[in-house]
């Protein structure tokens, strides 16, 4: 995906159009409105109470890319596709650690024994990734229906964790769960941002200070001509040409943290 490229052409005729009418808009009309277009965070916290996404990047001397994240109990069949065309990395859904712990979720390093393991990312101290999973009534569990369902059951139960920290273990997790599957299951850092600040924490952070339950969806953006991850300045664009909120990490931990 290329943020100076895009074919809806009524997206390109319509920022010509707010560009023209920017120029004989009302001063005041315009200084009434800069404060929502001047405060990222409260833009990305408001999408996320609504249910809708948000383009976050974390940080340039980090891994240096801008996720698609969501509030995982919102997520259905078209916010699935949304991610797979229009972000084109992993799609995988971050758990609190309280979370993590209840359901008994190791991280999968850990679990792992075979030679080839070797959880020392150059952006981090360890990855965050626990199991796979697929919803115990999903197919196949890689279609946009199988996948939606397979997230939405986990926020729900993150949120019965959340609700009644003893009333939902392994056990439960099992009888709904299967693993292997196609949604990657992510812990987040035991002191959230504080101790880490991945994409994994970003998400969960706004999940917190929403209310919502303790599960996001994360899915990196990725450039269709180069492979690499989406400049920040092409997921910047693009997110404003969607009318996507966009917010830097550092924002986010200075706000949320």
């Amino acid at each position: 995906m290329r943020a100076d490229v895009d074919a809806d052409p009524e997206t390109s005729g319509g920022a010509a159009e707010t560009a023209e009418s920017t120029e004989t808009a009302d001063p005041a009309e315009t200084a009434e409105a800069a404060p929502d277009a001047t405060d990222p965070v409260e833009r990305a916290l408001d999408a996320f109470r609504a249910g809708d996404p948000v383009c976050v990047h974390d940080f340039a001397d980090r891994e240096g890319e801008t996720d698609i994240v969501y509030p995982a109990g919102a997520v259905d069949e078209a916010a699935v596709a949304h991610m797979r065309n229009d972000a084109g990395g992993l799609i995988c859904v971050a758990v609190s650690d309280a979370v993590g712990d209840a359901f008994d979720l190791p991280f999968l390093a850990d679990a792992l024994d075979h030679p080839a393991v070797d959880d020392d990312p150059d952006y981090d101290d360890r990855s965050s990734f626990s199991l796979p999973v697929n919803h115990r009534e999903t197919f196949t569990g890689i279609t946009d229906a199988d996948r939606a369902k397979t997230i939405v059951e986990v926020a729900n139960a993150a949120g019965r964790v959340r609700d009644d920290p003893t009333g939902y273990g392994p056990e439960d997790f099992a009888a709904e769960f299967r693993a292997p599957g196609h949604v990657h299951v992510l812990r987040g850092d035991r002191d959230g941002l504080a101790g880490r600040t991945g994409h994994t924490e970003l998400g969960l952070a706004m999940a917190e200070a929403v209310g919502a339950a303790p599960a996001a969806v994360v899915c990196e953006m990725l450039d269709d001509e180069t492979g690499d991850a989406l400049a920040p300045a092409d997921a910047a664009a693009y997110a404003a040409r969607r009318d996507i909120p966009y917010v830097e990490g550092a924002a986010l931990v200075e706000a949320l943290k």
